[in-house]
């Protein structure tokens, strides 16, 4: 299958659990395209998606969310998965799912969603991002869990493969 793998990220952390995705699913016989969200003008050729994006004070980006506004009707006839990143340090922070994805996924018809940890590099950050950073306490590191991304990637790459095993079917 054509699998389109589009992510939101500010700072790359997120685009790199993207592009783990995006491994899993070539490895699995997929082919796989990895585009940001604002390039993404049409679901031609696209069998399905897997859209992430950064979150940042409990919601997802803005290209991620234009993306979703745009390309709705497509998006809701294919399959399509959804992931966050974002809380980081020790506990975990902010908890919780961002507030968009409920709506997010009974607009699309997402077959999931799964929020994981992501990366703090304060040396990346501005001003703004900083002050965010110093009130919530977040510690700086990398978060990100690369055994659940991967599991989660190759439980797509199953679900893809039913797909493929349903269209055949329903073709003979």
């Amino acid at each position: 299958m054509r699998v389109l793998v589009t992510v939101a990220s500010r700072h790359g952390a997120t685009r790199e659990v993207g592009d783990a995705i995006a491994e899993v699913l070539r490895r699995a016989g997929h082919v796989v395209e990895i585009a940001d969200p604002e390039d993404v003008e049409s679901l031609e050729g696209v069998d399905a998606v897997v859209l992430g994006s950064a979150v940042y004070v409990g919601r997802w980006a803005a290209s991620a969310r234009a993306l979703v506004d745009r390309l709705a009707h497509g998006l809701s006839r294919r399959p399509v998965w959804l992931f966050s990143s974002g809380p980081v340090g020790a506990p975990l922070a902010p908890q919780g799912d961002p507030e968009e994805i409920a709506s997010v996924m009974a607009r699309l018809g997402a077959r999931g969603h799964r929020t994981f940890a992501g990366r703090l590099d304060l040396g990346g950050l501005g001003i703004a991002e900083r002050a965010v950073v110093a009130l919530v306490r977040a510690e700086e590191g990398d978060y990100r869990p690369w055994p659940q991304i991967e599991d989660w990637a190759r439980l797509i790459a199953a679900d893809l493969h039913q797909e493929e095993i349903r269209a055949v079917r329903l073709v003979r």
